[in-house]
């Protein structure tokens, strides 16, 4: 195991939706976070296990900021915001572990309107996989569930 990164935001939003909001500690299950009402998965996608949590990156953040866009931690849907991964390297069936909580990356997430207030113009896309490599958000399964702190140390175990 090789320490990649830092949790830097665990991200939840009780009525679902956009922002999700800080919390300083959260219990990870196999359906997602506690305390996280993810409709989208439920409604739309039958509760699929493969988007369970989101992740995204802090550095990816901070770029789009600098480019003008509004969008801020949690903005953007993540459940989990993460400093000090190399974000292009990431690719499905990668397992990367934080606190007692190990996950599988399941898919670029891709963006869509809801999160349009966190871009200059409504321009989600911007952070569309498709489009720009490395720049999306990411969807992941639960492979262990467990329990997560802001500042826990991120972890790679290979896929």
């Amino acid at each position: 195991m090789i320490e990649m990164a830092t949790i830097v935001s665990i991200n939840v939003s009780e009525l679902g939706g956009v922002p999700k909001l800080p919390v300083k500690t959260a219990v990870v299950r196999f359906e997602g976070v506690e305390g996280d009402l993810n409709r989208f998965r439920m409604e739309r996608k039958n509760g699929d296990p493969g988007r369970a949590v989101s992740i995204f990156s802090m550095e990816r953040i901070l770029q789009l900021q600098e480019e003008g866009h509004p969008i801020d931690i949690g903005t953007a849907g993540e459940n989990f915001t993460i400093e000090g991964i190399d974000w292009p390297k990431m690719e499905v069936g990668m397992m990367i572990r934080f606190g007692s909580t190990l996950i599988r990356l399941s898919e670029p997430c891709a963006p869509c309107s809801k999160i349009g207030g966190s871009f200059m113009e409504d321009e989600f896309s911007r952070i569309d996989e498709n489009k720009r490599r490395g720049w999306s958000r990411w969807s992941a399964s639960v492979i262990e569930e467990g329990a997560v702190s802001v500042g826990d140390a991120v972890y790679l175990e290979g896929n």
